[in-house]
């Protein structure tokens, strides 16, 4: 049985108190969710990327930082979109020291 068919079966057995009650707590975790932006450990070694793709966060922000414009980039991924930089560039803003200690590492790599 996987996570979600364990969740939906103690959902099942939840009073609707308790089923308010996670949904807060579930609402508050996701607070700070960017949907654009996903991190598997079985991809790109867990690396915060752009869905859909193997294109990590610090990769994008190290290349404006290097100089390449939005245009550069949609032109050198032809499967990002503009709405996935500029939820590349909303990530980093929010996640800062991770991302900026992934450019070092990566730098030192």
């Amino acid at each position: 049985m996987d996570a979600l068919q364990e969740a939906i079966k103690l959902l099942s057995a939840m009073t609707r108190a308790e089923k308010a009650e996670l949904l807060q707590w579930v609402a508050r975790d996701l607070g700070d969710a960017f949907p654009g932006v996903d991190a598997r450990p079985d991809i790109c070694g867990g690396e915060p990327r752009i869905v859909r793709t193997r294109i990590p966060v610090w990769l994008l922000v190290q290349a404006r930082r290097l100089g390449a414009s939005e245009a550069d980039l949609l032109r050198s991924y032809p499967m990002l979109r503009a709405e996935d930089l500029a939820t590349a560039w909303a990530y980093y803003r929010t996640h800062r020291e991770e991302i900026e200690l992934q450019i070092r590492e990566n730098e030192e790599a």
